[in-house]
């Protein structure tokens, strides 16, 4: 009986200038947090002080920016998902980000789309839910939908009253 034993992969260690090309080209692409880069420049088999180096490098250079991609994360799940603040300041948080750049990030959302947004959302949330008779399950709904959506609890609580 023969065993055949598979070996891992022989992992590839690039050089820096190697890593280096290979980084610009990651964050070139889209916005990237320093946690990303970070991440992916260790997969490339360097050591930590590569690594910090390279980091230095590409902020140097202007290809890694933490507020840009805070700014640009915050608008296209705002946009795109139509988040609201407290879920984008979670997700960044969760991302690693400074909270000088969440504020900024989330000062960036213009309050009149914002506004517009919520009231379209919650507006929908409310048609959809015409068919439900008890008029305390249908608040709980439409609560729990914006919660979910990352909207301020006082921004649900007004539209509610109203209704």
């Amino acid at each position: 009986m023969y065993l055949y034993i598979m070996a891992q992969p022989y992992k590839q260690t690039l050089s820096k200038e190697q890593a280096l090309q290979k980084a610009r080209y990651f964050c070139g692409y889209q916005e990237r947090t320093h946690q990303e880069v970070k991440e992916k420049l260790y997969t490339f088999g360097l050591r930590k002080v590569e690594v910090e180096e390279l980091l230095s490098t590409l902020i140097e250079d202007n290809y890694l920016n933490e507020e840009r991609f805070a700014i640009q994360y915050a608008g296209g799940r705002f946009r795109i998902k139509c988040w609201g603040k407290v879920k984008i300041r979670y997700e960044l948080k969760q991302k690693q980000i400074s909270e000088y750049c969440i504020k900024k990030a989330i000062a960036n959302i213009d309050d009149e789309a914002y506004q517009a947004t919520f009231l379209r959302l919650a507006e929908e949330k409310k048609e959809s839910l015409k068919s439900e008779k008890n008029l305390f399950t249908k608040k709980r709904k439409i609560q729990d939908y914006l919660l979910q959506k990352g909207y301020e609890r006082e921004l649900i609580n007004d539209f509610i009253k109203e209704l």
